[in-house]
């Protein structure tokens, strides 16, 4: 069964800083351009050879891709759980649910803008 878990709740751990992984699942190129803050990439092609590098079996690990319409983070779920992680949460949401709630992503794209943004004699 997978679980999934919704923006708010996503946020609530996040502001209470919770111990758990946060997974990006999209390609290392699509990480380093825009991702959630303390997210972690590992894109879903490489996933069963390196998860066990960088995740515990044990830990809450939260998954997520591009958006609803993305099945990476389903996927990356189905995989973790045939690895043996047992707590696996699904944001479906991902990228596109985290900025249309009008929460902060990190990358290049965003370096970019904040630093026009805030830099009166570049």
């Amino acid at each position: 069964m997978i679980k999934t878990i919704s923006t708010k709740e996503l946020k609530k751990m996040l502001d209470l800083k919770e111990e758990f992984k946060l997974i990006d699942v999209l390609d290392s190129e699509h990480y380093r351009k825009e991702h959630i803050p303390n997210a972690i990439s590992l894109p879903l092609n490489e996933l069963r050879k390196k998860a066990k590098n960088v995740l515990n079996k044990d830990e809450k690990i939260v998954v997520y891709c591009a958006s609803f319409e993305c099945e990476a983070s389903t996927k990356a779920v189905k995989i973790l759980q045939s690895l043996g992680y047992k707590n696996v949460l699904d944001y479906k949401g991902g990228l596109k649910d985290y900025r249309e709630n009008g929460l902060a992503l990190a990358g290049k794209l965003h370096e970019t803008h904040f630093h026009a943004l805030s830099c009166k004699n570049c």
